[in-house]
């Protein structure tokens, strides 16, 4: 069974940092793009950043550009996201999202977690 679970997140002050955390179990790196998608109230989920299964290359929003960075530990079967220089536009649900890259396509998501950003 896929399992993802996220956290980390937190009320963190303009310009501040955090590090979410998703733990994952029950499949391989190698079969799944993973990576980390939000949801901010009232709009439409958006990509932030992923690790794409076929060549392991990072991908950010441009939003997420010079401010985050993904990374992984293999031997934990964790992703993280680092954010720095928040905004109060990063506030939003971030979800944890492990996806195939081919069709059709199937995803695996975490629970959401809050991260508020106060201006």
């Amino acid at each position: 069974e896929v399992q993802l679970v996220e956290s980390g997140g937190d009320l963190v002050q303009s310009g501040g940092s955090l590090r979410l955390s998703c733990a994952v179990s029950g499949f391989t790196f190698a079969d799944y793009a993973i990576g980390w998608f939000r949801q901010a109230p009232g709009k439409e989920r958006e990509g932030v950043s992923y690790f794409s299964s076929s060549d392991d290359s990072t991908n950010y929003a441009e939003s997420a550009k010079g401010r985050f960075t993904i990374s992984r530990d293999n031997a934990k079967m964790t992703v993280y996201l680092q954010m720095n220089s928040l905004k109060a536009e990063d506030t939003a649900v971030y979800y944890c999202d492990a996806y195939t890259e081919w069709a059709p396509r199937t995803d695996y998501w975490g629970q959401g977690i809050q991260v508020t950003v106060s201006s």
